[in-house]
């Protein structure tokens, strides 16, 4: 179970999360998506100990993760799978973290086995792995300790299609034996196939968030008030469905040059209107494709 209630950071006089809110049920992936830049990164590092936040909670079974006993045996954490030390060698950077939370030394080899990492792999320093394979091994790390959470950020880049298939089946495996996951992504084709629930973020604040379903589904435009009274009563004479995004934000079903007009002539001030970050589902998908074939032309391949 993670429980993440109203967490903002600040750098200096901008805020890098606002008041961010959600849940991740145990049997469960949770797709976090958004934009490089949009706050997924920070709000990680908050959960789980790494940054501390100016205002909220972030919580994992009911608790902080730093007042968790030998936390890597609960939690399963890959935030950057390039931060690992360059100079061991595969399995040797495996072995120290199974001395650090207690794990058999058996258990190296079975995680060496599960992620694809080979006999010659595991021999390699991690320095000369491409980054598809430093994936695998943080992969391996974050599943060492038999955890009920996994908190992955960004694990898929770098690994080529097969890669990717491969993950989303070990992901959703662990999910439905009852594990909680939280995947980040900037990319919807990476998560869409596996995820339960999606939350999207941009700016550092939630745009929304729901079942895969409910938001693959939606379009329109998500406007901002602080009137919500004046503005849901609008809406309804209007005729234009409305529904709860986050906070005092509506996603209305219509354009947003139609929403600027109505609200306009009905001297209702709103902020910005803006189209939703996750749709047209047609443009992600797009723009996944494009971003799909960067990765394939610019990365090595991530097998051993």
């Amino acid at each position: 179970m993670i429980t993440v209630e109203q967490l903002t950071k600040r750098h200096g006089a901008r805020a890098v999360v606002s008041d961010v809110t959600f849940r991740c049920e145990p049997g469960t992936v949770t797709g976090f998506l958004g934009p490089n830049g949009a706050g997924k990164t920070t709000t990680m590092r908050m959960l789980v100990g790494l940054s501390e936040p100016d205002s909220g909670e972030a919580r994992i079974f009911g608790g902080r993760y730093r007042d968790l006993p030998n936390p890597g045996r609960r939690v399963g954490i890959l935030l950057d799978a390039s931060a690992q030390l360059a100079g061991r060698r595969g399995r040797e950077a495996l072995a120290v973290s199974a001395q650090t939370i207690g794990v058999p030394a058996q258990r190296v080899d079975e995680l060496l086995e599960l992620v694809g990492l080979d006999e010659t792999a595991a021999r390699r320093r991690v320095g000369r792995y491409s980054l598809g394979m430093r994936q695998r091994l943080g992969l391996a790390h974050a599943l060492l300790g038999d955890p009920e959470v996994l908190i992955l950020d960004e694990p898929a880049n770098g690994l080529d299609p097969e890669g990717m298939r491969w993950m989303r089946e070990l992901l959703r495996g662990f999910a439905d034996r009852g594990g909680t996951v939280l995947l980040s992504s900037h990319l919807l084709a990476e998560v869409e196939p596996v995820a339960d629930r999606m939350i999207i973020i941009g700016g550092g604040r939630i745009q929304a968030q729901g079942s895969r379903a409910e938001l693959l589904t939606a379009s329109g435009t998500i406007v901002e008030t602080d009137d919500l009274a004046t503005l849901d009563a609008m809406l309804d004479n209007a005729g234009l469905t409305s529904h709860p995004a986050n906070g005092d934000r509506r996603l209305v079903e219509a354009e947003p040059e139609a929403v600027a007009r109505l609200a306009m002539a009905n001297d209702v001030v709103l902020r910005r209107p803006q189209e939703p970050i996750y749709g047209p589902r047609r443009n992600l998908r797009d723009r996944s494709k494009v971003r799909n074939r960067e990765n394939s032309d610019n990365n090595v391949a991530d097998r051993p």
